[in-house]
């Protein structure tokens, strides 16, 4: 009798470790098909980036191309991290403390927009692709200065996003009527936007600020990285 109890406890010890080991050799499958979802996600949004990274090289290297003999006359500068065409030169974009473009500085955009506006076009979407260009911003910033006895406080933060945002719209509204892009104004207008920042992205020379150079114009071209991500990741 004693003997077949323990033979009934094997019998059971033995069901219970059975059942123990499929549960073992199921949590593994389902380990193992979520580290392959996982390395697929992961090779996915590595190529993702990876094209988009050849498509910011391809952007600056026509940019660079095609204003290269410009960019001292006009002082300004491409800068290939963020893509930004950066007008470095206050007293040609606007007088002090006031938003009306200068009439040097429309000469400029007379010629640099629509060459701009060409190189950038190609990136825009077709039938078959989506765009690769998501947003062309016009930013503006100014210095931490208001007035001599108005600086680094936050009235002057407030009075300067206040000029910086006015002289980015009269920037783009410059930049949108000129006749030589009239055939590109409804692309245009889904991407192109008007950013005032104050003083909030200043220059900086040796962690100092460097106020005249930080009184800037940029335009600067965002790439839809963030969105072709978010679109992969919400369909894998």
């Amino acid at each position: 009798m004693k003997h077949q109890h323990t033979e009934e406890e094997g019998e059971h010890w033995l069901s219970v470790s059975d059942m123990m080991s499929g549960l073992m050799v199921i949590f593994l499958f389902i380990a193992i098909t979520y580290m392959m979802q996982v390395s697929k996600i992961s090779k996915g949004i590595v190529d993702i980036v990876a094209t988009d990274e050849i498509t910011k090289v391809a952007i600056y290297e026509g940019l660079q191309a095609e204003f290269k003999d410009d960019l001292k006359k006009w002082n300004a500068e491409i800068d290939k991290p963020s893509l930004a065409f950066r007008f470095k030169e206050p007293d040609v974009l606007f007088n002090v403390g006031d938003a009306d473009v200068k009439d040097k500085f429309k000469v400029i955009l007379n010629d640099f927009f629509p060459r701009y506006i060409k190189i950038l076009k190609q990136y825009r979407a077709d039938i078959e692709n989506q765009a690769d260009i998501e947003e062309i911003r016009i930013e503006g910033h100014t210095s931490s200065e208001w007035s001599k006895d108005m600086a680094l406080n936050e009235k002057a933060y407030f009075l300067n996003m206040e000029l910086s945002q006015d002289r980015t719209r009269e920037t783009l509204e410059y930049c949108f009527m000129l006749p030589s892009i009239s055939d590109e104004r409804f692309w245009i207008k889904q991407i192109l936007t008007a950013n005032g920042l104050s003083s909030s992205k200043p220059i900086l020379v040796n962690n100092e600020e460097d106020k005249i150079h930080s009184r800037r114009v940029e335009f600067k071209v965002k790439t839809n990285l963030e969105t072709r991500i978010s679109k992969y990741r919400q369909g894998s």
